[in-house]
């Protein structure tokens, strides 16, 4: 029988009980390795084999990793963290207020000299309205409107006998297709009636489809807040951290996020790569881009960014007066040629021209226009 001296038994000791640990941890049978080198470069913290290796894992699956042990806890273990390229900033600028429909106030942003198009964006307004005022009957052709409203009432009604009211939150997704007649009034219970309208081109291939309509409900959007609770996000249209939209609304793929940070908040918010993006600020002042690049941007601009990149990364300043709301709008741009004349929106010049012969003759799209009149555009004042 051959004998150890104490040592060698001490040492095997140790090696088949830290064995015997392992096998009970990662159910692994560490005991079938052929030789003890081997072994021991298995079970060593690798900081005593080799130079230091940092560890990086999302996840820590073994519940046992930081126990007491001098030599086994000091891999250096990390969650992974995942940088997303900032979107960087193509152009900012303030929206200055016009007049609009029949003794509306609009800041527009795109569809001015300063944007005129930003595919599959035509136009955004920031409409305020009053009793007595509004977008009396009026035609469209080709296009999609996203309406949002923040404050007030805002009455819709159409040559088709469509009928209905926005309230405070509350959204409506039109496709005019080939044609429709409608008009956009304040309620007359109200006072100031403030909100968003975006224009969203159509496909070529869907600009003859039928006209359509999508509400949702102010109760219906679902809300996510992160940074603590400091960031507020509607998800409106599209994802935001775990959350997504409740429906799709629109023919042409659009996210419409409506996003409050208050003071010390920060988010950063993915987006389809490739898409055209912009945000329009509703409030206060908001920091965009990452820590060290930031650009501060007042209420009432639009801030356009260039496609390549990730994410927008905004914040507020921990020592701001109050919080700031955006909202931060990104499409699928549309490889087509933008032919517009007011309410028609087409890809050539003989498509407009049609339009408008439609529109006069009633045909093609405009026959219900024959006689028909709102209901609502008769309570304006003149």
């Amino acid at each position: 029988m051959r004998t150890f001296s104490p040592i060698a038994v001490a040492s095997i000791s140790i090696i088949v009980g830290i064995c015997s640990v392992l096998a009970v941890l990662f159910g692994q049978d560490v005991l079938s390795f052929t030789n003890s080198s081997t072994l021991l470069s298995q079970i060593l913290p690798a900081h005593i084999n080799s130079s230091n290796h940092s560890i990086t894992t999302t996840t820590i699956t073994n519940p046992h990793s930081n126990n007491n042990n001098n030599n086994n806890n000091n891999n250096n273990m990390s969650s992974t963290t995942t940088r997303l390229i900032p979107r960087a900033i193509r152009q900012t600028f303030l929206a200055l207020e016009q007049s609009e429909g029949a003794g509306a106030t609009v800041r527009r942003s795109i569809g001015t000299p300063r944007l005129r198009h930003l595919s599959p964006f035509l136009m955004l307004d920031h409409f305020s309205v009053s009793p007595g005022a509004g977008f009396p009957d009026h035609p469209h052709r080709g296009q999609e409107t996203i309406t949002y409203l923040l404050q007030g009432g805002i009455e819709h009604e159409d040559f088709a006998g469509h009928r209905g009211r926005l309230n405070p939150g509350d959204l409506q997704f039109m496709t005019a297709g080939r044609g429709i007649v409608h008009a956009e009034m304040p309620a007359q219970d109200t006072h100031v009636n403030v909100g968003l309208q975006l224009w969203v081109d159509l496909p070529k291939r869907l600009k003859q489809c039928e006209p359509r309509y999508r509400d949702l409900k102010a109760e219906e959007v679902p809300v996510v807040e992160v940074d603590g609770g400091r960031v507020r996000v509607k998800v409106i249209s599209g994802q935001s951290h775990g959350v997504d939209s409740v429906k799709d609304l629109a023919y042409t793929p659009v996210w419409l996020l409506d996003v409050e940070v208050k003071p010390g908040g920060k988010i950063v918010q993915p987006l389809p790569e490739g898409w055209n993006a912009f945000a329009y600020t509703l409030e206060g002042e908001v920091l965009i881009g990452e820590e060290g690049s930031q650009r501060a941007v007042g209420e009432f601009h639009n801030v356009v960014f260039e496609p390549q990149g990730q994410a927008v990364y905004a914040a507020v300043d921990a020592g701001a007066e109050k919080s700031a709301r955006f909202v931060l709008v990104a499409g699928t741009p549309l490889d087509q040629k933008v032919v517009q004349y007011g309410p028609f929106v087409l890809t050539s010049q003989e498509e407009v021209y049609q339009a408008f012969m439609d529109y006069q003759t009633h045909s093609n799209g405009f026959e219900r226009a024959d006689g028909w009149q709102s209901e609502i555009g008769k309570s304006m004042v003149h």
